[in-house]
């Protein structure tokens, strides 16, 4: 089990390493009069620092090579 964490950290971090974040769009309300409403598509961006990734890739190795056989 514990080798199973290990390589979904592993995975992770270098998913992490690779892309440092993503982008979406969200609907968002502008005006809301009623029957009237105004919507517009707003741009949201998630970003991590590359070096989060890194630490998920060391703690990886860490579990996997310290597990029990």
């Amino acid at each position: 089990m514990n080798k199973l964490i290990g390589v979904i950290l592993i995975i992770a971090g270098v998913a992490m390493l690779i892309w440092t974040g993503f982008t979406y769009t969200k609907k968002e309300k502008i005006i809301d009069a009623g029957p009237i409403q105004v919507s517009a598509d707003k741009e949201k961006s998630v970003n991590w620092p590359p070096y989060l990734g890194g630490i998920l890739v060391i703690g990886g190795i860490v579990i996997v090579v310290t597990s029990k056989k």
